[in-house]
């Protein structure tokens, strides 16, 4: 079973591929969507949640989604059909970073993607070339929360703190206009949801000749959170407007 299956499974009980709570993703889009009839784009967007969420608390408003996956992209249509949005929804199954598109967009959105663009002022400025003027963009990007290890490191990769995070921003340009961090229980309850997704579907198909390998997956990166980074890294969802360009 390969990677792209392995994340599916995590996720089948939090669709929201980010430690953010169902509450606090309808807080952000009512942020960066105001009037309700804006032209979204999320760029690296999965299985589309984020899109299909904007799209059914709007009625008239359009979205794009831009993803590598070819199974994200069919569960997306999937479920744009379910919730009957699929004429207002257009689907790219390319490089995110190579996406370009004729016209621009009211927002957006590329939250826990930003490795796809090399870090965050990257893929900032690939969605400031998107952007239609007075529009804002969501970006959710994972801090460290205090000192990490190593190891820590090792595991999740290079970030600063909060503070650090969003002064880098504010020098590329943007200002906030609001901002989420998320609590500790979003986080455990999002590392939970995905590992003990994991778990349950190894123990439901014991005959599976991948089961071994999804419990020992969800085993070892429970432990890896547990033991590791639990305490030490965050997870912050940023509205943005530009400042200045």
């Amino acid at each position: 079973m390969n990677r792209e299956q392995i994340s599916r499974l995590a996720h089948a009980d939090h669709p929201i591929q980010a430690p953010i709570d169902d509450d606090s993703v309808r807080r952000l889009l009512a942020r960066g969507l105001p009037r309700g009839n804006e032209r979204v784009l999320d760029l690296g967007c999965g299985g589309g949640e984020w899109l299909m969420r904007a799209l059914a608390m709007h009625p008239q408003l359009h979205a794009e989604g831009v993803d590598l996956s070819e199974d994200a992209l069919a569960q997306a249509r999937q479920t744009a059909l379910r919730l009957d949005v699929q004429e207002r929804l257009v689907l790219h199954h390319q490089e995110a970073e190579g996406f370009s598109s004729p016209h621009t967009f009211d927002l957006v959105l590329s939250v826990g993607a930003t490795h796809a663009f090399g870090g965050l002022l990257p893929t900032l400025a690939a969605a400031r070339k998107h952007l239609a003027p007075g529009g804002c963009v969501l970006i959710g990007e994972g801090f460290w929360d205090r000192e990490p290890s190593r190891e820590a490191v090792e595991m999740l990769g290079e970030f600063t703190d909060l503070a650090t995070t969003v002064d880098r921003v504010i020098a590329d340009g943007w200002t906030p206009v609001h901002g989420h961090v998320s609590s500790r229980s979003e986080l455990d309850d999002y590392e939970w949801a995905c590992w003990g997704s994991l778990a349950s579907w190894a123990l439901d198909h014991p005959d599976h000749p991948d089961s071994s390998q999804i419990l020992e997956t969800a085993t070892i990166r429970r432990s890896e959170w547990l033991r590791v980074y639990r305490d030490t890294w965050g997870f912050v969802c940023l509205v943005l407007r530009q400042t200045s360009g």
